[in-house]
């Protein structure tokens, strides 16, 4: 008997630290360069001040420090992922997008994060790169104070 399989989902992966990460494709709205928008506001570590794109303003979240302790200043041609969370807008800047990666739900392996990164969907083999796939939702709903722990 043939056991039916779900849909493939399709998620956005981008590396950080040297790890691959994907995030549901449904939450971006679009992907730019740094250079291309508008900044404006202070500089900090992890938050990046504020951009204006296409005329929304939007905080811009820079992961690479999030993740490193050795990240240095993004540059113009970094890359940020626009994405639509339920709290509203906010810019992502990663160290590179890598493409679109379509994960069957069968095909996730459990991750043991412990009770402090509930944002840890699970790890997923595509072809010869492991993706760790977060719910980027819940991911920038932590508070800056707590530490981001990563896979």
């Amino acid at each position: 008997m043939h056991t039916p399989t779900c849909a493939p989902h399709e998620y956005l992966s981008f590396t950080l630290d040297g790890q691959e990460y994907g995030l549901d494709c449904a939450r971006v709205q679009e992907l730019k360069l740094l250079k291309s928008l508008e900044r404006f506001a202070a500089d900090g570590e992890i938050i990046g001040g504020v951009a204006l794109s296409h005329g929304v303003i939007l905080p811009i979240v820079d992961m690479r420090a999030a993740s490193s302790q050795r990240a240095g200043r993004a540059s113009p041609e970094s890359d940020v992922i626009i994405l639509r969370l339920k709290s509203g807008l906010v810019g992502m800047v990663v160290e590179g997008v890598t493409g679109i990666v379509h994960v069957r739900p069968e095909r996730i392996e459990p991750l043991a994060g412990g009770p402090d990164a509930g944002y840890l969907i699970g790890l997923a083999r595509v072809d010869e790169r492991s993706v760790v796939l977060i719910d980027i939702d819940e991911l920038m709903s932590l508070s800056p104070r707590r530490p981001l722990r990563v896979a």
